[in-house]
């Protein structure tokens, strides 16, 4: 009886043919051809281009997505990559399986993409092959770049103005732009006698320039467009836009005289008023009562009002006497607003510098500087009593009750201060820094700066690294100076350009 195996237990080897092109032995394929021979007689690639072109814009350092697009893309980042890819014809073909970037050299203008695709060959075998795709990177200036290159290139232009001779709030507003990087859509900046001048492409970043300097200053804008061509059969227009911003004409420390219906509506707060500080409103306090209000942009327009001094009128005095007066002996009256708690009231006896020790001119007046002077300080004030004021509602006051010297704030030694600052601000425009910085108006902005923590909380600061703080034992520093603290301080970036190329 012959035995029949198990042909289950069996382990079946599978069958193979000839290349019907080399003879190599080969698993059955549709194609009936060895790899290597298939390579040979088919590309699946083919029809792919191997070098293609690419444009990028050197003035914004962007790259032309088709039709008309310009996009920021970083050097084998994954946005580069899928804009390499869709300027490549005919992938649809086959099925990308990876792409990933060859390195290059940064500077070369060539970027390479090693592909790895699949494709069904001769009677429906699948094939994989991998290939380079070399791109060639073109400088072409794309629309925005040229325009800002052209004469008339601007499309929106707003218009900032002050009418005011201190200049410290200008200081203030470019400080608050470049902490928010509202200057990043500015075609250029121009700077005037009165004010500033942005240039903008569009309207849209016009407008929202405007509306972060109405967030930031009290003040006013107006609109205006003038046509520059028009296509009538396409009924097309191309308009050129103007905004008029105009901040009011008020800065800090100024002297201002209120008119009798807002003082009413202030809650019956003096007519002779300081500003205090100036944000999105004007911070007034009456020196001689220490009472304070806010007036907005809207309620300033409605009934406006001029500084009848400015802080290039401040005269120097010294304390001879002062004697803070008590909230017990304060006089209140109905319906008064609210009294600065940061503020100590007080009577002051007050000699000119310039004429201490030459006569015994003792000036009294109230102050609301308790709470920082004593006998023997420095003081600025305004000289009321000596000074020549024009201003509609300064003469309509009672002239009796009109102090002949109103104190504005301390007085520190300025040359002292400046050796021991080891900060600096940045500027929109780097060049004009020497001449900013030269400036009387800008040295008072930044004793404003240290003598005002809750202004400098808008204010970006940073760290000086080319400036240490003097040590002298010989030199007698002032106690109680305001200073900015290094944890207020931001470490600047530098980044050496020459020393980066030379490695």
């Amino acid at each position: 009886m012959e035995y029949i195996p198990d042909l289950s237990s069996l382990e079946t080897t599978p069958n193979k043919i000839l290349c019907c092109e080399c003879g190599t032995p080969i698993e059955p394929n549709p194609a009936n051809m060895c790899v290597a021979c298939l390579r040979t007689r088919v590309d699946i690639t083919e029809g792919i281009p191997k070098q293609v072109t690419l444009q990028f814009c050197r003035g914004c350092e962007r790259y032309l997505n088709p039709p008309a697009e310009w996009v920021h893309c970083v050097l084998e980042s994954k946005e580069l990559l899928s804009l390499c890819l869709k300027k490549l014809k005919g992938l649809n073909r086959v099925k990308l399986v990876d792409a990933a970037f060859v390195w290059t050299e940064p500077h070369s203008k060539r970027i390479k993409i090693k592909l790895t695709v699949h494709g069904e060959v001769l009677g429906g075998a699948t094939l994989q092959q991998v290939f380079v795709v070399d791109y060639i990177v073109h400088h072409h200036m794309c629309d925005d770049c040229h325009r800002s290159e052209a004469q008339n290139f601007w499309r929106a232009l707003v218009q900032v103005r002050q009418k005011s001779e201190n200049k410290k709030t200008f200081y203030y507003l470019e400080q608050l732009i470049l902490k928010h990087k509202a200057h990043d859509n500015t075609l250029g900046i121009k700077p005037t006698h009165d004010g500033l001048d942005f240039f903008y492409a569009t309207e849209a970043h016009a407008r929202k320039m405007v509306d972060f300097l109405a967030a930031v200053l009290p003040c006013k804008y107006s609109h205006s467009k003038k046509l520059i061509s028009h296509d009538i059969h396409s009924n097309l227009y191309n308009y050129k836009f103007t905004y008029s911003v105009e901040i009011v004409p008020v800065s800090k420390d100024s002297l201002v005289c209120l008119p009798k219906k807002l003082t009413q509506q202030l809650g019956g707060i003096s007519p002779l008023c300081l500003v205090y500080r100036v944000t999105n409103g004007l911070h007034l306090i009456d020196p001689s009562r220490a009472q304070i209000a806010e007036v907005n942009s809207t309620v300033y327009w409605r009934s406006p009002f001029a500084s009848i001094c400015n802080p290039k009128q401040l005269v120097e005095y010294v304390v001879m006497d002062i004697e803070p007066i008590m909230d017990k002996d304060r006089r209140t009256f109905p319906g008064q607003g609210a009294v600065s708690n940061k503020h100590v009231l007080a009577d002051i006896w007050v000699v000119r510098a310039s004429e201490l020790g030459l006569s015994d001119g003792t000036i009294h007046t109230r102050t609301h500087l308790g709470h920082v002077l004593k006998p023997g300080d420095y003081v600025l004030g305004y000289n009321i009593g000596d000074s020549n004021i024009n201003d509609v509602h300064f003469d309509k006051l009672d002239k009796s009750n009109v102090p002949d010297v109103l104190l504005v704030k301390k007085y520190y030694d300025r040359s002292q201060r400046k050796k021991r600052r080891i900060w600096k601000l940045k500027h929109l425009a780097e060049e004009d820094t020497a001449l900013i910085t030269d400036t009387k108006d800008y040295n008072e902005f930044l004793d404003d700066l240290e003598e005002d923590p809750d202004l400098r909380q808008n204010i970006n600061i940073f760290k000086d690294s080319t400036k240490q703080i003097p040590v002298d034992s010989s030199e007698e520093i002032e106690e109680n100076v305001p200073q900015i603290t290094l944890a207020e301080m931001l470490d600047d970036l530098v980044i050496d350009d020459v020393e980066m190329s030379e490695q």
